[in-house]
């Protein structure tokens, strides 16, 4: 019994050690058009992560966002699109007439991604990550409002969130980015 109970102890530490050494490129998600994408494929970058709608007062953050990340891709850093549909019905869209809103009124070129639920208990494993300081190891936030950003640093650490007040090229943020 003694075995048995230091056995379950264990495997109970190594799983709670595991999840807090979980990575942002542990994740693979969808993309708008519905291939999988694998943030692997981000490593050695920084990244914005923002859940994102159509019909919302910050909808203009939109053009920021593509301004900043036509401004600093080569250097190393992406921004990373999830449309919600969490606050006020703001998102009511399928994913292609997102994508053809995106395109057409702010020319998104940014990785957008399919349409997730960023709270309550639909929300995405990643969201879950970004939310939750047991899985990210770092801090406890909670998505308030659309075009929140959450900075993720070059090893796959979160490292700050952004609420939606904030805009992508804030003064803090820039700094981020440029490593200042």
């Amino acid at each position: 019994m003694k075995i048995f109970s230091l056995l379950t102890v264990s495997l109970l530490v190594v799983n709670l050690v595991s999840a807090q050494n979980k990575s942002f490129y542990d994740f693979t998600v969808k993309t708008i058009d519905g291939e999988n994408y694998s943030l692997s494929q981000l490593k050695g970058k920084k990244v914005m992560v923002v859940n994102t709608a159509s019909k919302c007062g910050y909808t203009p953050q939109y053009e920021t966002l593509q301004k900043v990340y036509q401004e600093y891709k080569s250097k190393n850093f992406v921004i990373i699109g999830f449309p919600a549909n969490n606050f006020g019905n703001q998102e009511p869209g399928t994913n292609i007439e997102i994508k053809n809103f995106c395109t057409e009124k702010f020319s998104v070129s940014f990785p957008m991604m399919e349409k997730i639920s960023v709270k309550g208990d639909d929300m995405n494993p990643l969201y879950k990550w970004l939310t939750s300081k047991s899985e990210n190891g770092v801090m406890d936030s909670e998505v308030k409002w659309n075009f929140q950003k959450y900075l993720i640093d070059e090893n796959g650490k979160l490292v700050d969130v952004a609420f939606s007040k904030e805009k992508p090229d804030s003064e803090r943020i820039i700094k981020w980015i440029k490593g200042k």
